[in-house]
């Protein structure tokens, strides 16, 4: 029988591939094409309109370090909105911290959530069902629009590229919205791409979003899935800078959220550490990013 190997689409011109032991699910659904594939070497994955987004074996890594570092570099983040993130796995993370009262997911597309649910639901666990979680399956630009101002303490966008159904998660009217809907204090957060191969895209980012916030940064994860070397998260605050905490004052905050000791990746020292960025990635934040 002959072997079945997944291409991801990403680059033209470079990629990587998976072999594929067993494909769970393919569906159109109104926005995109969802596969679900188990592989030999990362369990489950994710993949949207022939990108790889999520694996059973290194999804910890970035949903740590999306969650994690926002959250804890507010310092009393309790009002939590996440924008995307269908298969659940920033949600549960989010829920992770006893210090939030509220998460409001909203989610465009409802297919993913449902087949996250059936073939990934060791990503999200019991987080679907968790009292403090709203999930909304919408548009995110819609919610932000309507939104109360000072309704939110973070928010999270766990986005595709800028390109297709993601594209409006990068625009001035959205973040302008995102500034206004935060409280005093306030973070963003949005992944950014691998600046070796993506580097307008942190560029542009955080350009927009210095028009409405005066700490605009970033920070790094080493995903394995995502080739290329360094994944970036945006970040951008309208109280401290988010890259000013020590490490006693993360891992205090992570001791009153009681996370000390549940994650694989996020460490108060990786937390600090992460803003250090490497000059070929540093270069394409605003001068006067902090």
């Amino acid at each position: 029988m002959a072997e079945t190997w997944l291409n991801e689409t990403l680059y033209p011109d470079w990629g990587q591939r998976f072999l594929v032991t067993r494909e769970l699910a393919r569906v159109k659904s109104d926005f995109q094409d969802v596969v679900v594939f188990e592989s030999s070497s990362h369990g489950r994955v994710l993949v949207l309109d022939g990108v790889i987004q999520i694996t059973e074996r290194d999804e910890f890594v970035y949903q740590e370090m999306l969650t994690h570092v926002p959250l804890l570099a507010h310092p009393c983040a309790k009002r939590v909105l996440i924008i995307g993130a269908g298969d659940g796995g920033v949600l549960r993370r989010v829920l992770q911290h006893e210090t939030v009262e509220k998460a409001v997911m909203v989610e465009i597309d409802g297919a993913v959530i449902e087949l996250s649910k059936q073939y990934l639901p060791n990503i999200a666990g019991d987080a679907w069902n968790d009292p403090r979680a709203e999930v909304i399956v919408g548009d995110g630009i819609d919610y932000v629009l309507k939104a109360a101002d000072g309704a939110f303490d973070v928010i999270i966008v766990d986005s595709t590229d800028p390109i297709g159904v993601g594209e409006v998660l990068f625009t001035d009217e959205f973040y302008s919205n995102c500034a206004r809907i935060l409280s005093d204090e306030g973070l963003i957060v949005n992944q950014c791409g691998v600046p070796f191969m993506q580097a307008d895209e942190l560029h542009e980012t955080s350009l927009r979003r210095a028009k409405f916030f005066p700490h605009v940064g970033a920070y790094v994860a080493a995903v394995p899935t995502y080739v290329g070397g360094f994944m970036t998260l945006g970040v951008a605050s309208k109280g401290q800078a988010p890259n000013t905490q020590t490490v006693e004052q993360i891992r205090a905050r992570a001791d009153a959220a009681k996370i000390v000791g549940t994650t694989r990746y996020w460490t108060p020292e990786i937390h600090v550490g992460a803003f250090n960025l490497p000059p070929y990635i540093a270069e394409h934040l605003p001068k006067t990013g902090k």
